[in-house]
């Protein structure tokens, strides 16, 4: 997975030594595959990949929050069908959501809703845990939950309130990207931010 790797290199390397790979190897693997790709139709029909979600899934209770995050955020946005790594990423995640970084719950929450998975729990549980490090994520990282929220059509009014209590004095750190989805989350969510 070193700088000379290419979307096809990845998953032969993992169909030629895949039986050897730590949960670190397996997260690499799948995060560095979809990184290397502009369009993932190759990924999608590539049997590899799903063959990577089945010992995903198998090794999960070795992967930090960080592997978790980057393997549910490697398959929804390369658009791959693995709804059974998507429900144990979603259930090991909410036993250990207190380990997870602001960039790892907004990455995970962005991965569910983008995937379109119904995992309401896990969302409610991202919740709860954000809400007390909302100060640590980044203007991306806010737009982002705010966004994957909204996308997943999660009733949170009070988590997303404290989404724009955070934005608010530091909107001049926000892309226009950034504002922009942010916008579309409030509006989408009809939730009132005043003054945001």
């Amino acid at each position: 997975t070193g700088p000379r790797a290419t979307t096809a290199s990845v998953p032969a390397l993992f169909a030629a030594q895949g039986h050897n790979f730590s949960a670190r190897n397996l997260a690499t693997a799948a995060h560095r595959a979809v990184k290397l790709r502009r369009h993932y139709v190759d990924l999608r029909r590539d049997r590899r990949m799903m063959a990577l979600a089945d010992v995903a899934r198998s090794r999960l209770a070795d992967f930090t929050s960080q592997h978790l995050a980057n393997t549910a955020w490697a398959f929804a946005k390369a658009g791959i069908d693995a709804l059974d790594l998507f429900s144990a990423i979603a259930d090991t995640a909410r036993s250990r959501l207190a380990e997870f970084k602001a960039q790892h719950l907004a990455n995970t929450a962005w991965a569910f809703a983008k995937a379109g998975i119904d995992a309401l729990d896990l969302f409610k549980a991202i919740a709860d845990t954000a809400r007390t490090q909302l100060t640590a994520f980044n203007a991306q990282e806010l737009a982002n939950t705010a966004w994957a929220f909204a996308t997943a059509g999660v009733e949170a009014r009070a988590f997303l309130n404290a989404i724009a209590d955070t934005a608010r004095p530091r909107l001049g750190e926000f892309s226009s990207q950034n504002l922009a989805n942010t916008a579309w989350a409030f509006a989408t969510a009809r939730v009132e931010a005043h003054a945001l």
